[in-house]
């Protein structure tokens, strides 16, 4: 199982949450910098990832909705790909 862990204090913009999200994921092919490449990556990936997240009160802080999105495309992603968990810290 590869474990990764986000950091809400370190996505501070919409510009900041996609680089972020691809050096943490390590995601090397091409990837969108949107919800919808977050959502191709996660719904396929092939092996058992646990994501946690810390500090969602500053990530929502952050960003607001897009905040809100970003967690519900997790949430999202836990039920239509078995090999994904989510955790909220």
């Amino acid at each position: 199982m590869k474990y990764i862990t986000l950091n809400g204090k370190e996505m501070l913009t919409k510009e900041d949450v996609h680089p972020y999200l691809k050096d943490k994921l390590s995601i090397k092919e091409y990837y969108g910098n949107n919800l919808d490449a977050l959502w191709d990556v996660l719904s396929t990936y092939n092996k058992v990832l646990q994501i946690e997240l810390l500090h969602h009160d500053d990530l929502l802080e952050n960003l607001g909705e897009y905040a809100q999105a970003i967690v519900q495309l997790f949430h999202d992603a836990t039920e239509e790909n078995p090999n994904i968990k989510f955790i909220i810290r």
